[in-house]
């Protein structure tokens, strides 16, 4: 196959990466050290390329070697701010010192892990922590993961209810197996895998009358509902969820929160559905859970809807996962839930959230593409919008017309190369950025983040200017390495919105 200058030069890349010496030891964090730099190659020939060809592109690939609490190194041990803690799977921040004492101790002791003909002593410790949060709620179901839970919650809930459908919401995210995949309110995720679960429908967010006519059927299982969706850090309206909860009660539909992502302290309170005085039927929880080291999900409900699903000895196993109460897990999540306890991240959370929050607020006067600054606690969404000035406006037209969303693109980069500040957007052809920091962040970083954004933002009103030469860069070598499907933009064009040619 031919290959043209580009893929050239990135292979010669790799195979540099590659040659670099490796230092001697053994172990698993030699085999790390000694095969670190050829991370890229081996994921173009095993694993996914075009991953490695996106980072590459955006210039994210700076090799990370080390992570401690909210920060990153990289192969020059540079320093970053984390702001997507993997998707907020760190919510205690990286190689947390008690989640590392904790799974020790359990591979110290040799306890007696998944007999699997017994039940797991630290699952019941665990599930009693939850409880002890979360009271009105009565019984727990582990699993691997947060789609995991979904999946098991959609059983639970036709089980429960006696019923088939299933209700969520314009473009939220639940998941991506196929049942929680079928819940999924975006169609970039979708497309190409149907047909999915049949008798699963959706209602636009924050549209109670919508909500009542599809559950007015009493075909409906479970309203499956983000307290903030993840995709666009999307609010409730006030009185949203309270009121969608109390038309779910009349029609003999469960209330199922989502917690994965929103839950375990990251907005502010233990679950976010607090915010608004929210008592689910079911709740479900993962991500933060696992502490960052090994997958933990959960979902918490009702008694009855629980004694539906495992009522007689003979269906004692017809739900269940054959590692989802391992010892490792459940050690993780015990000891999650103790440094949230013990280090106040809940209130940190609020406090750091709040100062971020008005931080970046005050700085929407200041700019025509700011357009607003929401969420909750350490959940925050930063939204950008077409400007009214000519010049900016032309800019900004070029981008939505190459790939629309493209423009955030131009304030995370900067953010990454200039300021060390690792985040992205909130979902595919959205304008907003999505900031998820583990909640051990403290004041320094929130002027960290402040300060960056002030800057990028600032550059980003120049045009011409480096921000926008990148996203001249961006349109041409997405175009022509397909990365993003791009629609193809003459040359003079760019010149001409980009401020390189007279108006």
């Amino acid at each position: 196959m031919k290959q043209n200058g580009s893929d050239v030069i990135e292979e010669i890349r790799i195979q540099a990466e590659a040659a670099e010496p490796a230092p001697a030891g053994s172990g698993i964090a030699a085999l790390f050290a000694e095969h670190e730099a050829e991370r890229y190659a081996m994921h173009n020939r095993h694993l996914n390329e075009q991953m490695v060809r996106v980072l590459r592109t955006i210039g994210y690939d700076v090799r990370f070697r080390r992570g401690k609490g909210q920060y990153l190194y990289d192969h020059n041990d540079d320093r970053y701010l984390d702001l997507l803690s993997g998707f907020g799977v760190f919510g205690v921040g990286r190689n947390h010192p008690a989640l590392r004492d904790a799974l020790r101790d359990v591979l110290d002791n040799d306890l007696p892990n998944l007999v699997q003909l017994d039940v797991s002593t630290l699952a019941g410790i665990l599930a009693e922590r939850l409880l002890a949060q979360v009271p009105y709620l009565d019984k727990v179901f582990f699993a691997n993961s947060g789609a995991e839970a979904v999946e098991a919650a959609i059983k639970f809930a036709r089980t429960a209810a006696g019923r088939p459908g299933i209700l969520f919401c314009d473009h939220a995210f639940h998941g991506l197996t196929n049942g929680a995949l079928s819940l999924n309110g975006d169609a970039i995720f979708r497309d190409g895998f149907e047909p999915l679960l049949g008798d699963t429908f959706s209602v636009p967010f924050n549209d109670l009358p919508a909500l009542e006519r599809a559950l007015a059927s009493r075909k409906i299982a479970a309203f499956f509902v983000e307290p903030i969706q993840g995709k666009g850090v999307n609010m409730p309206a006030d009185g949203y969820l309270a009121a969608a909860a109390e038309i779910c009660r009349r029609h003999g539909t469960l209330f199922v929160a989502d917690e994965i992502q929103t839950g375990l302290g990251r907005t502010g309170r233990f679950l976010a559905v607090e915010h608004w005085n929210v008592e689910p039927d079911m709740v479900l929880l993962a991500k933060a859970l696992s502490g960052g080291h090994v997958p933990c999900g959960a979902v918490l409900m009702r008694k009855p809807i629980f004694d539906k699903m495992f009522n007689r000895m003979d269906r004692a196993v017809v739900h269940g996962s054959t590692f989802s109460k391992n010892d490792l897990a459940m050690a993780a999540g015990i000891a999650t839930l103790d440094v949230i306890r013990e280090e106040r991240l809940i209130e940190n959370a609020a406090r750091t959230g709040e100062r971020i929050m008005q931080g970046l607020s005050a700085l929407v006067p200041n700019y025509e593409m700011l357009k607003q600054v929401r969420g909750k606690g350490l959940m925050i969404g930063v939204e950008f919008g077409a400007p009214d000035s000519f010049r900016l406006k032309a800019a900004w037209s070029l981008l939505e017309t190459a790939n629309k969303g493209l423009f955030c693109q131009l304030i995370t980069i900067p953010l990454f190369k200039e300021h060390k500040i690792l985040c992205q957007v909130a979902g595919h052809g959205l304008h907003t950025i999505k900031l998820l920091p583990a909640l051990v962040i403290d004041d320094k970083d929130c002027n960290w983040i402040v300060e960056s954004f002030d800057t990028v933002i600032a550059g980003s009103h120049k045009v011409p200017g480096a921000v926008w030469s990148l996203g001249k860069t961006l349109v041409s070598q997405g175009a022509e390495r397909r990365l993003i499907p791009l629609a193809p933009v003459p040359a003079r064009e760019q010149r001409r919105a980009f401020g390189f040619v007279r108006q």
